[in-house]
């Protein structure tokens, strides 16, 4: 497991930014750059299963463990979804946190991802173009 973190200034409030990042319009929008046509189904509410689907209806499939409007949503990464079946996976703690820090210009916005050694490079190769669509769609 390696801890990855990647962060950016964004010139947006944290309501803002939020709504980037979570609603499903926007998602679209910045996670095409993981994989073009990227959506997701669920409610974000804690404790509930988020799916993260491609147009084949493959993805992957997370238990969000927390979720504090504007300020922080971390989930934890349980399998995948092959043809819209989901496939448990022991990904021990691997986990996704997305933090939203107030400050004077807007929003600090900080991911953090516990990965498994073999998405190390996937992470690092798409999370900062994820990061700059974020930053781009808030500041409109």
């Amino acid at each position: 497991m390696k801890l990855l973190e990647y962060t950016i200034q964004i010139n947006a409030t944290p309501e803002k930014v939020w709504e980037v990042l979570f609603t499903q319009d926007n998602y679209k929008k910045w996670a095409s750059a993981m994989n073009e046509g990227t959506y997701f189904e669920g409610t974000w509410e804690e404790g509930t299963i988020m799916k993260f689907l491609d147009p084949k209806n493959n993805g992957m499939y997370n238990l969000v463990e927390k979720n504090i409007p504007n300020k922080q949503l971390s989930m934890k990464h349980l399998g995948w979804i092959l043809e819209g079946e989901l496939s448990p996976q022991d990904w021990e703690d691997s986990t996704l946190d997305y933090i939203l820090e107030p400050n004077e210009n807007g929003t600090l916005l900080i991911g953090k991802v516990n990965s498994l050694d073999e998405f190390v490079d996937f992470f690092n190769s798409k999370y900062p173009k994820n990061f700059e669509n974020i930053k781009n769609l808030a500041e409109e």
